[in-house]
């Protein structure tokens, strides 16, 4: 768990104090100050480690309330008055398309009791996230799992994309190498290279139509008939 800020209630307390503790929550996560390194950031960053906001969202640190049933009031009771009075402050957005809520600006308001706490254990479903319908491990219920699934479902249609667009790159390419006009072979890529009539810094090549064999041949047979031309003059 990198940060979690904990408030604990014996079921003494009024909902309405409970919840006006998060708006002094709200208040202090969006006050900055400079850190260190002269670059304005939220304050509590400079007090606390946290996770960098590109993962986790820019979300304020979460809050987990865990309720004690000794005071008359119940703990179910407690915690749907303290969501009711706390929308404000960690309501998300729904994406309908993705099928996630994003909670920029949000603060993750999670609830238990220690009943559920001595049933599940710490990394069981204990645990209510404000908004959501069940309860669910802590980690899971401070994060965001249908964002962090559709977000890796577009990086993979990115990747995917990107690949197809790639192997159409490869295909077009391919279907400009040229053909030796003797053989039907494809030209390597040093001979395509080589005959490129766009590059001027290189040599003018002999015979651009063929490939780097038959371009010897013919050059061999060239200089052969060349002499043979000489030996029949003399």
């Amino acid at each position: 768990m990198p940060l979690l800020f904990i408030e604990a209630d014996n079921c003494t307390e009024d909902a309405a104090l409970i919840a006006a503790k998060f708006d002094k929550y709200m208040r202090f996560f969006r006050r900055k100050a400079k850190d260190t390194d002269g670059i304005e950031k939220a304050l509590w960053r400079t007090r606390w480690s946290a996770p960098d906001t590109e993962r986790y969202e820019r979300v304020h640190p979460p809050v987990l309330l865990v309720f004690h049933q000794v005071g008359k009031r119940t703990a179910k009771n407690q915690m749907q008055r303290v969501a009711d009075l706390t929308r404000q402050h960690w309501q998300g957005i729904w994406h309908s398309t993705d099928g996630f809520h994003s909670y920029d600006g949000c603060i993750p308001i999670v609830a238990t009791t220690l009943e559920l706490l001595r049933e599940h254990g710490p990394a069981g479903p204990a645990f209510w996230r404000f908004g959501r319908t069940d309860r669910q491990p802590l980690l899971d219920a401070i994060g965001n799992p249908r964002r962090d699934a559709a977000l890796a479902r577009s990086r993979q249609a990115a990747r995917e994309q990107e690949q197809r667009h790639a192997e159409q790159e490869v295909a077009a390419r391919e279907a400009r190498r040229p053909v030796c006009a003797d053989c039907g072979r494809k030209f390597t890529d040093d001979r395509w290279a080589a005959v490129d009539w766009r590059d001027w810094g290189q040599p003018r090549e002999s015979h651009p139509h063929l490939c780097g064999d038959c371009q010897s041949r013919a050059a061999a047979a060239q200089q052969q008939a060349e002499a043979n031309e000489r030996e029949r003059q003399e």
